[in-house]
């Protein structure tokens, strides 16, 4: 009954209270679930996060990509297919399409080489859902605190502007798995549209409540 469900979106888009929400709702079912992020669910992890996020660090484009292939790799390892491999429920707070729309898009880095490397770190391990907060990026660097902003958070409004682009891209280019929620409502509302698709695709593989 393994499901693979990832959270993404830009800053502000409240992707780690949607996630937490989610998991209380699948576990309240009866689901075995597994929450997480990236960077920094393991201890190597933690370590690269706080290189990744430190405001005085300054690093290479292609620097920071590493780096979080490198937390990708460990994650998928050591937590996530674990997780997946006894029937669990995983739901991350971000994973491979934030390389592709921070690194590829944000950055500017070859996209197609980007998503070959992330299938090398994952090992082939790919989310069946992702959902995608989907809020303006001026409303969501208006929802966040600058004075918590980490170093990525802190960049241009045209940088966080193509990140945004990057993600409506992926979205189009795979809408079976990529499903955009409009993250400018209530947020007790794009917790309901969000489980909605969790509870659909929990059907499809056979998931009773108390099973």
């Amino acid at each position: 009954m393994a499901l693979f469900i990832t959270l993404e979106g830009g800053e502000g888009a409240g992707k780690t209270a949607v996630a937490e929400a989610l998991a209380g709702l699948a576990r309240e079912r009866g689901a075995d679930v597994v929450l997480t992020r990236e960077p920094g669910a393991t201890t190597l992890g933690e370590a690269i996060r706080d290189s990744l996020f430190r405001a005085d660090e300054r690093l290479s484009a292609w620097s920071e990509a590493f780096l979080f292939l490198a937390d990708r790799a460990d994650h998928v390892q050591r937590v996530i297919r674990p997780a997946l491999a006894r029937g669990g429920v995983v739901i991350c707070d971000r994973f491979s399409d934030s390389t592709i729309a921070y690194q590829g898009y944000g950055r500017g880095l070859d996209t197609d080489l980007l998503h070959e490397l992330t299938r090398h770190a994952a090992d082939g391990t790919a989310p069946n859902l992702t959902l995608l907060l989907d809020v303006p990026v001026a409303e969501g660097l208006a929802r966040s605190h600058p004075e918590t902003f980490d170093r990525i958070g802190r960049e241009t409004v045209d940088f966080h502007a193509r990140v945004y682009e990057g993600f409506g891209r992926l979205a189009l280019a795979e809408p079976e798995r990529i499903k955009p929620i409009d993250a400018s409502q209530p947020l007790d509302l794009v917790i309901a549209d969000a489980w909605a698709l969790v509870e659909a695709r929990l059907a499809r593989i056979g998931f009773r409540a108390g099973a």
